[in-house]
């Protein structure tokens, strides 16, 4: 077992209540068991779920709450039956930090789809005390829920693959649309959406960003390689685009009609829902019915699939875009990504931040 080095007390920024308003909050970090590991936290993606969670928008938010699932850290201790880390490794947690183990999805390898899954924070842990965040100085997880980070890579790029990367990665794997010669839309060029377009791209698609504006037209085909751009409200290059392509992946976290984009599709074309919308959706059933089109959803991604995906953007050389940031600056960050201003992702370089009040 390797050495303590830090108290089981930790500090990290905490959300009290629904004004998602983040400050210093000093918690207990439970013991390190068997098949734990304890990881002191370099950095954390920010995620635009931490918004949701932050301020209460889908009612479920207990506070004191520190946000945070995209964590890279290093290993300062591990339990005596962790096989899969040493000390000094350096890792990442995602969304999940734990899963019941006994159900269908689980047997399958898919604790995202678990219904006892336990997020990284604003939920319980089986010792019944509530689970923290990554914007916090050090975590203890179990080592099912720990990834390694490829050897090389850097670790602010890694922490967004924790989730938006992932959250790409497991449609187009699950759906069979990781061969090449696709033709696949990303709706919606945020943090999610910019991976969407790199890892497609990487499995060699002909990728079409579709977006509200031009603001990012010139990003999307130069910087992050997109092969075509459209605005949903040009009808004209629309109309162009109809019966083209092979599955939308549609990462808008707000209402919005889905007829325009079911219109693209092709015969068996596949419209892959993962904002998370708390509104009712609707679309016209012809709109479905007669080219046989499919509106489905993915939920983030397994761990294999983690593990997967890390692999895939190594050998491909894949990064975000990101935007590093000191802890102070997080509730600034967080209003800045409620206005969807961050090219693509906001990065808290924890270990360079102070923490304490």
């Amino acid at each position: 077992m390797g050495k303590m080095e830090i108290e089981r007390k930790t500090t990290g920024w905490a959300a009290r209540d629904p004004s998602g308003l983040l400050s210093p909050y000093t918690y207990t970090l439970r013991e390190t068991g068997a098949e734990d590991v304890q990881i002191r936290i370099i950095c954390c993606g920010i995620c635009h779920t931490d918004l949701h969670q932050t301020k209460n928008d889908l009612g479920m938010s207990n506070y004191p709450m520190v946000p945070g699932h995209e964590v890279v850290g290093e290993v300062l201790e591990v339990g005596s039956d962790v096989s899969k880390f040493t000390v000094g490794d350096i890792v990442g947690v995602g969304c999940l930090v734990g899963c019941c183990g006994g159900c269908s999805p689980c047997e399958r390898d898919l604790e995202q789809y678990c219904p006892k899954k336990i997020w990284s924070y604003n939920d319980v842990y089986i010792d019944g005390q509530p689970t923290q965040g990554g914007f916090a100085r050090a975590t203890v997880v179990h080592q099912k829920f720990v990834v390694k980070i490829p050897e090389g890579m850097a670790v602010e790029q890694a922490a967004p693959l924790l989730c938006a990367g992932v959250t790409v990665y497991s449609p187009l794997s699950h759906f069979g649309l990781k061969k090449p010669g696709l033709r696949g839309g990303i709706l919606g060029l945020g943090g999610v959406g910019h991976m969407g377009v790199k890892i497609a791209k990487a499995m060699g698609h002909h990728v079409t960003v579709i977006s509200s504006s031009n603001k990012k037209k010139e990003e999307a085909l130069k910087d992050l390689g997109a092969d075509d751009y459209v605005i949903g409200s040009d009808q004209a290059k629309m109309n162009e685009l109809a019966d083209s392509m092979d599955y939308i992946i549609d990462t808008v976290p707000v209402h919005h009609a889905l007829e325009p984009y079911l219109s693209l599709l092709r015969l068996d074309g596949k419209l892959i829902l993962m904002g998370v919308i708390s509104n009712p959706m609707q679309f016209l059933t012809p709109m479905v019915m007669l080219g046989r089109k499919v509106i489905t959803g993915s939920f983030i991604g397994s761990m294999k699939e983690t593990e997967e995906m890390l692999e895939f953007c190594k050998e491909k050389g894949l990064s975000s875009i990101i935007e590093v940031v000191k802890m102070d600056y997080v509730n600034t960050a967080l209003e800045r990504l409620e206005k969807n201003d961050v090219r693509y992702r906001f990065v808290v370089d924890v270990e360079g931040s102070k923490l304490e009040a």
